[in-house]
């Protein structure tokens, strides 16, 4: 049975929407949640310090670690997508479709888990985060299997777009909705979808750039579920500085 991605779109987006707006409505828990959210893009600038700075990797690497997953509010991102769905069913091939919905789902699952870690971190005073506690939090909250999610996303997401980009009807097809998006109130979001096509388009192939950024990340995952408390993050940066020079794939 094929899969719909127009209504997984539209059901991931709600799913994510809902979430924001009780996080927003709750003072503490959204104290918690932001302050989850700023220590994460802190320590993902870290671990990936090397492919931020990297005039080809630079653009891909901010694309997932700030517009994909990072401490920005999204709200008007998440009230334009909801609108927007029934214009990109229509416009949209599906394989931009799929590769927007699995975008969705990575930010519904991302959304979820660290709601229920910043529910964790909570019980502890003051409003301060630190490795062990983080550590602690990430191995209670939720399951393995949504963590290692999480990474497969991210590789999913970059191979798609990496196709994505060698189809120059589908970047005019962007440039061209920009107007019509601006006039309805959905420049947030179309902008979102022409960096995430601009960023991976600049690469020329992604492969080593996906092996790179998932390789550490599924380090850090081994890591915290194995125990480690302390130091992991550190662990992650050095696997980065000895993975020696970038690949050309």
């Amino acid at each position: 049975m094929a899969t719909d991605h127009g209504q997984r779109l539209q059901q991931t987006a709600s799913e994510v929407a809902r979430m924001r707006a009780a996080i927003g409505a709750d003072a503490q828990t959204r104290a918690w949640t932001q302050a989850l959210k700023n220590w994460q893009a802190h320590r993902l600038a870290r671990t990936h310090a090397d492919l931020l700075a990297e005039p080809r990797h630079g653009a891909a690497a901010r694309f997932f670690l700030q517009d994909l997953y990072g401490a920005k509010d999204f709200s008007q991102r998440d009230a334009e997508l909801a609108r927007l769905v029934p214009m990109l069913v229509r416009l949209l091939p599906e394989p931009a479709l799929a590769t927007i919905a699995d975008a969705i789902e990575m930010d519904a699952l991302s959304e979820r888990l660290d709601l229920a870690m910043a529910t964790l971190l909570r019980e502890s005073d003051p409003l301060a985060i630190d490795e062990p506690a983080y550590a602690d939090a990430y191995r209670r909250a939720g399951s393995r299997r949504d963590r290692e999610r999480q990474i497969e996303l991210i590789g999913a997401i970059g191979q798609s777009l990496d196709r994505l980009v060698r189809h120059p009807m589908l970047g005019r097809l962007l440039k061209a909705m920009g107007g019509p998006a601006r006039v309805a109130g959905l420049s947030q979001m179309h902008e979102f979808l022409v960096r995430g096509f601009e960023a991976f388009r600049a690469i020329g192939g992604a492969s080593g750039f996906l092996a790179r950024l998932e390789a550490r990340e599924r380090a850090i995952l081994e890591a915290l579920y194995a125990g480690a408390r302390a130091g992991w993050s550190e662990q992650a940066a050095g696997l980065a500085s000895s993975a020696g020079p970038p690949s050309s794939a």
